[in-house]
């Protein structure tokens, strides 16, 4: 463990057991609003000091083990021991290094994921087709739930542009703390449907995730900045919806972004659907353009997750899946395909652990020599 991390730990470990000493006094007890703002930090970092004092506790064991294994009774034992901790305590520092990270609060939040075609034409319609099924079966894996607020079917299949929704809770993030590293460029590599000749094809979709907005932090939307058009719905429906301007689309006049929804039967569920939608387009706009401001002088190894980068080629002659900003590459794609993909993910979060990791202690090495 690298001895930063170890420090920090140590210094959580101490006002942990500080905390303990001032809510068992009497003054703090007498004092409501201090009380609960102690008691919430004491529960935020009793999770991280108890996984802290596991770890130390298999150190010691594996000391202790090394130390017992030319015992010609114990050795057999501390041998199975050693092999234990080695594997432990990798687990643990993982655990810790994640937990020891500033957490965003949009990570619990529900997710908009935007799927649009890119070059490739009608195989890129396709492939955007695949890629929607592959985070909706990705949804059921999780036990979120999965709904399709809008959509434009290609020509031949698939979509030109459909936009999901997802929420659900579970242990650790939600739905956008999940995905939110699926943003960006992915590019497929295979033989379409209609090619004759057999020659690989190379098409490419967008994706972008966006948090569902906290209502009562929401853009507020000027109603003179909103242009509202309803038409009839073009997917799948049954008879009233297609008899119906039920779908609605929405227009913010000053930046020309626009979202519509289709998927229900009511014009007001969907008006309200779209400006939901039209609300994190916008807020991801101002947090795209800040995190670009903040990345000007550096790059992330995870990105800014800007559209036009290419972070993702999904190669089917080979099944394979390569994700270019961790190097990674799984020869499971048939899987991947079918919503397995929890690797990919846990590897994301993990890189992007490590970077958060490098530039806390860079930040405490500057603090220190101020």
């Amino acid at each position: 463990m690298k001895s930063f991390v170890r420090d920090t730990l140590m210094r959580q470990r101490a006002r942990l057991h500080e905390l303990d000493a001032r809510l068992s006094a009497s003054d703090v007890a007498d004092d409501i609003e201090r009380f609960r703002t102690l008691s919430r930090e004491h529960a935020e970092l009793s999770e991280l000091v108890g996984r802290f004092d596991r770890y130390l506790q298999r150190e010691a064991d594996l000391a202790t083990a090394r130390t017992m294994l030319d015992d010609p009774e114990m050795g057999e034992l501390a041998r199975q021991e050693v092999t234990d901790a080695e594997a432990d305590l990798p687990l643990l520092e993982e655990e810790l290094q994640q937990l020891l990270l500033p957490r965003d609060p949009d990570d619990e939040r529900a997710a908009f994921i935007e799927i649009r075609a890119g070059t490739g034409g009608d195989e890129s319609a396709l492939f955007a087709g695949d890629l929607a099924r592959m985070y909706m079966r990705y949804a059921d894996r999780q036990g979120w739930s999965a709904e399709m607020v809008s959509e434009s079917p290609g020509e031949q299949g698939g979509f030109k542009e459909v936009v999901l929704r997802m929420a659900g809770r579970g242990h650790g993030p939600g739905p956008y703390g999940r995905l939110r590293f699926e943003s960006g460029g992915h590019r497929v590599q295979r033989v379409p449907a209609t090619e004759t000749q057999g020659r690989i094809h190379t098409s490419a979709a967008t994706v972008a995730v966006m948090p569902e907005p906290d209502e009562a932090q929401a853009i507020r939307l000027n109603p003179a900045d909103l242009r509202i058009d309803t038409f009839r719905a073009s997917g799948a429906g049954g008879q009233h919806i297609n008899k119906t301007d039920s779908a609605v689309r929405v227009t913010h006049l000053p930046t020309g972004i626009t979202a519509e929804c289709q998927d229900g039967r009511s014009q007001h569920s969907n008006k309200a659907k779209a400006l939901q939608v039209l609300a994190a387009r916008l807020q991801e706009k101002e947090r795209s353009e800040r995190a670009a401001r903040e990345a000007a002088t550096r790059k992330g190894l995870i990105g800014s997750g800007d559209r036009s980068d290419r972070i993702r080629t999904y190669n089917f002659p080979q099944g394979r899946m390569t994700d270019h900003r961790i190097n990674l590459t799984l020869y499971r794609l048939p899987a991947i395909m079918e919503g397995d993909l929890d690797e990919i993910v846990h590897a994301l979060q993990v890189a992007r652990g490590a970077e958060l990791l490098a530039e806390l202690e860079q930040g405490a090495r500057a603090g220190g020599a101020a």
